[in-house]
């Protein structure tokens, strides 16, 4: 994935409105009238998220007979996530880090704790 695009898909999922529309057609595919009723906003308002997602390839927007129907498509998803996967390792040398500190500190407490009893 080039750079521009994967900036595309987090753009795109910087938005909590585009987020909740995504899990939404990750049920099935649906209009910008059904995209639109959980949202206190116009179907205008919900199209201008829609060319957003699809500008990131995050949907797919088709046409059958008069409506538009909207589809996931999940492999910038999953380029992401591949990206994101790269950073594991950081995350998890961070945890253990923290981890063996807050022992650290546990076995610390217990200890003073003992001796203020005595």
């Amino acid at each position: 994935m080039t750079p521009d695009r994967l900036s595309l898909t987090f753009a795109a999922l910087a938005d909590p409105t585009r987020r909740a529309i995504l899990a939404r057609l990750a049920l099935g595919k649906a209009t910008v009238t059904e995209l639109a009723k959980p949202f206190p906003m116009s179907g205008p308002a919900v199209a201008k998220h829609l060319r957003v997602l699809e500008r990131a390839g995050l949907i797919l927007r088709g046409r059958e007979a008069q409506w538009r129907p909207s589809e996931l498509e999940a492999r910038p998803l999953k380029d992401a996530v591949d990206w994101l996967e790269g950073y594991r390792p950081f995350w998890e040398a961070s945890f253990d880090r923290l981890e063996t500190y807050l022992s650290e500190l546990q076995m610390k407490e217990s200890k003073n704790g003992r001796r203020k009893k005595r």
